[in-house]
């Protein structure tokens, strides 16, 4: 589970350059701005920004990936950009000095999170820990989440968990390929392990794979998450031009409400089955559902059952699409690079041999493996684009003005690549993580400041264990003489345009520790 939370509140793309149809309605709008009582206002700083069009400013601008968009943008006009999306203003950020201006002098005053139409229906109106802003009930969440999810204790306690996924996966793998080279298609059984592991977690259950607790129940999982997934990134004018809002342009409010419905129900139904179980867990470690129906014994009416619904869905979010693109991103790095593949297997033979599996307690032994995880999120975090913050007061960022209510956005995809600060920026080197020691502010996969990933060590300890676990067990090519395509989908956590297929035969030297699974 990459718990990146980093959930579905973002800024949704505004995908189709301007709309027909209130194209119509520029004209008259437009009239009617430029006859409105003119009012002398102080003079402001603000930053570069390109030309905008009247109500909608700078929307036509965007497109996909949008974190490119964003970044040729920056190069033309600065690394502290300033872009107007309807009545919405908007900072985009690709400096590191800015970067840590936002994140430490100005880091309660950027804590908020914009208030989108998507949070009002998926996140609960907007309580919960990604979505949630800033106060008592964030910092409750926040709590919670550090302490019953990612302490030191709860990943000790969670650990089986995640090495039984793992094991799970390398065993049906060695089932499905021959002692030949057999092609294997390895996305689906990525997410099915990024799914088991948060659903493990949160509420005991497995919906990947031949164990699945309830099939049909496990279907609807699936088919949930991913409309929840497309809801999220898709776009939605009326959160920047409101008079598309009230008329409900292309109906996206009438799909959040029907999509939040059928989330309510299904998640209900979870926490129902963990109430009625809570008394009996024969000794396993608590589900975050346990912990939370806990918590609201005590104070029922301020951990409701939307608190702790809305909560659970964010965990489910943030800790499933994240990790596994992460994981596919390296593994695609890898066989474009088998020399580097090379590598990472001689130091787990090393370090590890061949009489027992690679566990997560070993990671602190193969460094090149963290290098690896490091490199391949410094290429392609799952994260390109920071959760938006929110200015609840005026400040200064980078020498120019920012208003209260603007949306600060970060490019971490264009800090991560940005040739004056690193080597080769393009290339993948996960050797220059040996090199570096504290990279500051212009690494920064999982956010920083206070509304930083709180599951950064958890995240590591997956996609490290589930790559080191496939490079010790298999023998690993590409799918033909051509280089795998490292094209961006769409969608907020950067997909593959194209799902990893792979040439993959189970070492010789690991066949007889594959048979005891």
């Amino acid at each position: 589970m990459c718990v990146f939370v980093h959930t579905h509140h973002n800024i949704p793309l505004f995908m189709d350059k301007v709309y027909l149809f209130f194209i119509s309605l520029l004209s008259l709008l437009s009239i009617i701005l430029l006859f409105k009582p003119f009012t002398p206002r102080k003079r402001r700083n603000l930053a570069p920004s390109p030309p905008s069009l009247p109500v909608i400013g700078h929307l036509h601008l965007t497109g996909e990936p949008f974190h490119r968009v964003l970044h040729q943008l920056s190069s033309k006009y600065g690394p502290v950009m300033s872009l107007r999306f309807g009545s919405r203003q908007i900072l985009v950020v690709t400096s590191p000095s800015a970067v840590e201006e936002c994140f430490t002098t100005h880091d309660i005053v950027l804590a908020n999170r914009p208030l989108l139409l998507s949070g009002k229906y998926l996140d609960y109106d907007h309580t919960t820990m990604g979505s949630a802003p800033y106060g008592r009930l964030w910092r409750d969440l926040r709590r919670i989440s550090t302490l019953e999810l990612f302490s030191a204790a709860r990943l000790k306690a969670y650990m089986g968990v995640r090495q039984d996924e793992v094991r799970s996966l390398v065993k049906s793998l060695s089932q499905d390929v021959t002692r030949d080279f057999t092609r294997v298609e390895m996305k689906s059984r990525i997410e099915g392990l990024s799914y088991n592991i948060i659903m493990r977690i949160v509420a005991d259950k497995r919906f990947y794979g031949t164990e699945v607790d309830g099939f049909e129940e496990a279907r609807k999982f699936k088919d949930l998450i991913r409309e929840i997934f497309d809801a999220s990134g898709a776009s939605n004018a009326g959160d920047f031009i409101p008079f598309l809002r009230w008329m409900d342009f292309q109906g996206f409010e009438k799909k959040l409400r029907k999509l939040q419905t059928e989330s309510d129900s299904f998640i209900q139904r979870l926490i129902e089955e963990r109430r009625s179980k809570r008394h009996s867990c024969d000794g396993k470690a608590k589900t975050f559902i346990d912990t939370m129906l806990s918590l609201q014994e005590s104070e029922p009416e301020y951990y409701t059952d939307d608190i702790i619904k809305g909560n659970m869905l964010t965990m489910l979010i943030a800790g499933t699409d994240t990790s596994s693109v992460t994981i596919e991103w390296g593994m695609s790095l890898l066989l474009n690079h088998p020399d580097v593949l090379n590598r990472a297997r001689a130091e787990i033979d090393e370090h590890i041999g061949h009489d027992r599996l690679v566990e997560e307690t070993d990671l602190p032994n193969l460094p090149y493996i963290q290098c690896i995880v490091h490199e391949s999120l410094r290429l392609f975090p799952a994260a390109p684009l920071l959760v938006a913050h929110e200015a609840s007061e005026d400040c200064t960022i980078g020498g120019f003005d920012v208003t209260r209510g603007t949306i600060v956005l970060v490019n971490a995809w264009a800090i991560h690549r940005d040739p004056q600060l690193w080597d080769e920026p393009f290339t993948f080197k996960p050797e220059r993580f040996e090199e570096i020691g504290n990279t500051g502010y212009r690494f920064i996969p999982f956010g920083m400041g206070r509304r930083q990933c709180p599951g950064a060590g958890f995240a590591n300890r997956v996609v490290g264990t589930m790559l080191a676990s496939l490079i010790q067990c298999f023998e690993w090519k590409r799918d033909g003489d051509e280089l795998v395509d490292l094209s961006e989908g769409k969608g907020l956590t950067m997909p593959k345009i194209k799902p990893l297929k792979a040439m993959c035969k189970v070492r010789q030297i690991m066949s007889e520790v594959l048979m005891e699974l």
